[in-house]
């Protein structure tokens, strides 16, 4: 049923779901209203060739394109497949375009009285490319057709349109940015999923510490922010706002366990009784809900309990130390993951032979690839497929470089155990523990024998082959940093994020044999130790090599994983954290980072949230971002074993020249 122009009456629930021409009230807003993220929503279509609009029930119409293409022009559904990228062209970017799209949202705050005061917010998708006089006259025209006792504000819905308003005042069109109307939302998706368990909320540090060792695979863990040494459990909580690339959430992801920021668990705790409670817990990206049970559930146990990672025999023969130029991905048996993907890293943008378009070459449906839009990215349109992978990989060197360092093999860190009969001994009575799951015995044993090692001299012939290969980097007192680069992390069913020690100030050679020491020593940690018995790895299997690089100083420094953390079907976004200085303050919870979506299909960018600073980054910097996100998306093709949409997980740093060094690439578990 389509209602003429000028009445108000709601449409019947089994017509078309469609209002055309009528002013919009607050309760026709809610009945044709869905919900997104807490939120009620429903779609609204300008069409200025007929100076009218309709609004459409969100519930019968999910997609504008469709809804224009098959009601308004009366287009087939199979018209529209083939057509989709340029008809998307035509309503989203053409700047003479019949059609404005966007999404009305009502939400509410308080006045000073504490009453309740709602307010529509205005936006378009994040692909939309309207230009300033478009934006005005779409908010203008909505303006005349809402009641006029609800505010109505317009949403940036991408950094080009911010820039776009950037000189219009508010007065003239009253705006919010995404992270001032979503900056404090009292749930948020950090990883979806859905479990039962036991909530387990420990308000403070200390009441973690006292309760930790008790915790199970059964248990859902809340707290405050949820410590990198957590163990595996059926889901985490989070009290306090974090990012979704933090450690803690990188965890949740390769277990597949359900995350989110829920402020107002303090509120349901006391309401409904649940500490300690068996609970119901689903996340996803538009709903977050934690319901008590009336019993305890009958749960089958995780199969993360009785799987098991089998490791590829570490090479401990007589391997040299490498320049990470030099390595490429099949000698991780020797020098640990995270040094042969650098050196893999070195040989793509070194030689530029390597193709990186699997992923926009790999069916779509409706659409046969994403080819154009990969043109479009690298400003080639309907460029043939091998001017773009050449495109491509000119691009991503351009964009990105890879550290300089040498690489330690598993060799060395074989012999320096094997020189010392008291380490012999300690690891022997580890494996012994760990082989009787005298789990009680574990942690101490593994502190033992950290202890031990950071007491036990180096091997000449260790110590003259490690100062003996760097002596460049040992010049002048420089600045060196000190990674670790494990046989046992980076594996399908096991990451390992953040779990393997990294030093990051280091100078001379004696700190420097130091840093090596404690990066070894690292992986007898009690937490690696569990971690890797919990999936069957080897204590005999295990190994650590060891970057070590040059400092290098950074204005920003950051994660990206080319995809959405929080919303698995989306193939455009890349997310991408960042603060001032070292990628490590973003992965551990030191600051709340700068958080952005980048669009690696249309184009454009948009901010989640502005982090610890409060202000957002310069337009400059957020555009040399995006040129990073794409160059990310660009590798996945290279990197991502088997499938192109396996995601990555890059850590980054915008040197002070302004060019991006990747520190870190690894798989992205999902």
């Amino acid at each position: 049923m389509t209602i003429a122009q000028g009445e108000t009456r709601a449409p019947d629930a089994a017509g078309d779901g469609t209002v055309v021409g009528a002013n919009l009230s607050l309760p026709l807003f809610r009945t044709l209203s869905g919900v997104l993220a807490g939120h009620p929503y429903l779609k609204v279509v300008v069409d200025r060739a007929e100076d009218t609009w309709h609004l459409l029930d969100t519930r019968v119409h999910p997609f504008h394109v469709d809804y224009i293409a098959t009601r308004v022009l009366g287009m087939t559904p199979q018209q529209l497949d083939a057509e989709l990228d340029a008809f998307n062209a035509s309503v989203y970017m053409a700047p003479d375009r019949r059609f404005l799209l966007g999404v009305l949202s009502l939400h509410s705050d308080e006045d000073t009285d504490g009453a309740e005061r709602p307010f529509l917010v205005l936006e378009t998708t994040e692909a939309d490319t309207m230009q300033g006089p478009l934006l005005q006259d779409f908010y203008d025209y909505v303006r005349l057709r809402v009641d006029g006792r609800l505010p109505l504000l317009l949403k940036p819905a991408n950094h080009g349109q911010e820039h776009e308003l950037a000189t219009v005042s508010d007065a003239r069109l009253p705006r919010i940015l995404s992270q001032e109307l979503f900056g404090n939302r009292t749930r948020t998706c950090l990883n979806p999923g859905v479990a039962q368990g036991r909530l387990r909320y420990f308000r403070n540090p200390q009441e973690y510490r006292a309760g930790a060792a008790a915790l199970g695979w059964s248990d859902i863990v809340a707290m405050a922010g949820l410590p990198d040494d957590v163990p595996r459990v059926a889901g985490f909580i989070n009290t306090a706002a974090t990012t979704p690339l933090s450690h803690t959430n990188v965890l949740a992801s390769g277990w597949g366990i359900p995350n989110a920021i829920i402020r107002d668990l303090d509120d349901l705790v006391e309401r409904h009784g649940l500490d300690d409670a068996w609970v119901d817990y689903h996340v996803r990206e538009d709903t977050i809900t934690l319901e008590r049970l009336s019993r305890a559930p009958a749960l089958e146990r995780p199969v993360w309990d009785t799987q098991r990672i089998h490791l590829g025999a570490p090479l401990i023969g007589d391997a040299p130390i490498m320049e990470l130029r030099r390595l490429r991905s099949d000698d991780r048996d020797s020098y640990g993951t995270k040094a042969a993907h650098l050196g893999e890293l070195h040989h793509v943008l070194d030689s530029r032979t390597a193709d990186l378009t699997a992923f926009y070459v790999r069916p779509r449906p409706p659409r046969p690839d994403l080819l154009a839009h990969l043109g479009s990215r690298l400003d080639e349109p309907g460029a043939p497929l091998e001017r773009l992978r050449s495109s491509a990989a000119e691009r991503v060197a351009q964009t990105v470089r890879a550290p300089r360092g040498v690489a330690l093999p598993f060799h060395l860190h074989h012999l320096y155990l094997t020189s010392s009969p008291a380490l012999q001994q300690g690891i022997g009575k580890l494996k012994m523990a760990l082989e009787l799951d005298a789990l009680d015995m574990i942690d101490s044993l593994s502190l033992d024998l950290q202890h031990l090692m950071r007491n036990t001299p180096m091997p000449d012939e260790v110590t003259r082959a490690i100062t003996g290969a760097v002596p460049q980097l040992l010049a002048d007192g420089r600045r060196l940093v000190v990674r670790s680069s494990s046989n046992a992390e980076d594996l399908p069913g096991f990451s390992a994020a953040g779990i393997y020690d990294s030093v990051t100030t280091v100078h001379g050679a004696r700190q420097l044999l130091d840093a090596v020491v404690h990066v070894w020593a690292s992986l007898l940690s009690p937490r690696s130790v569990r971690m890797r018995h919990q999936v069957g790895i080897s204590l005999d299997d295990t190994y650590m090599g060891v970057i070590i690089q040059e400092y290098a100083s950074a204005d920003l420094g950051g994660v990206l994983v080319t995809c959405n953390p929080t919303r698995r079907e989306d193939f455009r976004n890349v997310y991408l954290n960042c603060t001032p200085g070292s990628p490590e303050r973003v992965v551990d919870g030191t600051v709340l980072p700068h958080q952005y979506l980048y669009n690696t299909v249309e184009g454009g960018g948009r901010t989640v949230a502005v982090g610890s600073s409060g202000t957002d980054l310069a337009a400059g910097t957020r555009a040399a971002l995006a040129r990073l996100a794409l160059a990310g998306r660009l590798l996945q093709s290279h990197f991502s074993t088997g499938d192109p949409d396996d995601a990555l997980d890059i850590e980054w740093l915008m040197t002070d020249e302004g060019a991006f060094q990747l520190v870190q690439v690894r798989p992205y578990a999902r």
